[in-house]
């Protein structure tokens, strides 16, 4: 039974499977499931700034029923005014899950650690398990079987890549990272990637090359600069250029669909013609967000309801 989740890992294929088709149910009938939380509430803790993460969860929640409750650092930063520990221990007394959005990895495994109920990951510094499955409900809903697909994704190897190389592994989709020297993944999840991927009949590799994204079904891009690094964006444009997304790009590698996790910053790591093409699904993939998520609140919130 599923109890947190934190990296995403705590799905197998078939319960990820199983989910991305709740999601599915859960778009295709909204109204099957506007009591599937009701009575229940959710705090969402937010120490990063946010537009999808915070909607989606927030309007996710109410149109099952259920009541978010939004917490954000000026109420007091976690381990500052307040030990991570005794947030936990007390949140857990009033609420029915907990849904952070935080900077260290470390914070969510504290808050689940001393939880009495469920603490989900909305993005850490190491892991968006629930934006990876926003992107395969996505891919799902455009191609079909996922196991028959090849993503690649360019730019900087980070939590979104870390978290798509994972899912993907674990759905038996093909996954290359197409990342500058000195950007890669983190070796150990990487590593991790590559095992499950085994088996799992599908390959995870890592390269500077774009050739490496040639005969992708789907193309991905990230800001080329992390939420919270100051780095100006043009002073990086040098080193993420060859990897933007543009018609070039499409042309080589033949994908034909093209996401994008958002905010986007047009004409830098994606060009504004592919990002308002036809084969970007990348207001999709935004939508997808609510529903993957809201499928992931009832599996753990209110699994008899399904």
């Amino acid at each position: 039974m599923l109890k947190n989740f934190l990296n995403g890992l705590e799905l197998d294929q078939k319960g990820a499977l199983k989910l991305l088709n709740l999601a599915q149910k859960i778009k295709a009938n909204p109204t099957d499931f506007s009591q599937a939380l009701a009575g229940k509430s959710v705090v969402t803790l937010f120490e990063k700034p946010s537009l999808r993460t915070r909607l989606s969860f927030d309007i996710g929640i109410n149109k099952l029923g259920g009541h978010a409750v939004y917490l954000d650092s000026q109420n007091g930063a976690m381990g500052a005014r307040e030990s991570v520990k005794d947030f936990a221990l007390n949140i857990s007394t009033w609420a029915d899950g907990i849904v952070a959005r935080v900077n260290a990895h470390k914070t969510l495994t504290t808050l689940a650690e001393y939880s009495s109920v469920p603490v989900v990951n909305s993005l850490c510094d190491l892991y968006h398990p629930c934006q990876a499955l926003a992107d395969f409900l996505t891919l799902q809903e455009v191609h079909g079987d996922v196991s028959k697909l090849k993503l690649a994704y360019l730019g900087e190897g980070n939590n979104v890549t870390h978290s798509l190389m994972l899912l993907a592994a674990n759905l038996g989709t093909d996954f290359v990272a197409v990342c500058p020297k000195g950007s890669s993944p983190d070796s150990q999840i990487l590593k991790q990637a590559e095992q499950i991927a085994a088996m799992n009949g599908a390959s995870v590799m890592v390269s500077d090359r774009i050739e490496a994204a040639v005969g992708a079904n789907a193309v991905y891009a990230d800001t080329w600069v992390s939420m919270g690094d100051k780095t100006p964006l043009e002073q990086v444009k040098a080193k993420y250029m060859p990897y933007q997304l543009n018609q070039a790009l499409l042309e080589k590698t033949g994908a034909q669909t093209v996401l994008h996790c958002q905010p986007a910053h047009r004409e830098f790591e994606i060009t504004s013609e592919v990002m308002d093409d036809p084969a970007s699904k990348i207001i999709q993939q935004a939508e997808n967000r609510m529903h993957a998520q809201n499928a992931l609140l009832v599996t753990l919130l209110n699994p008899n309801f399904v």
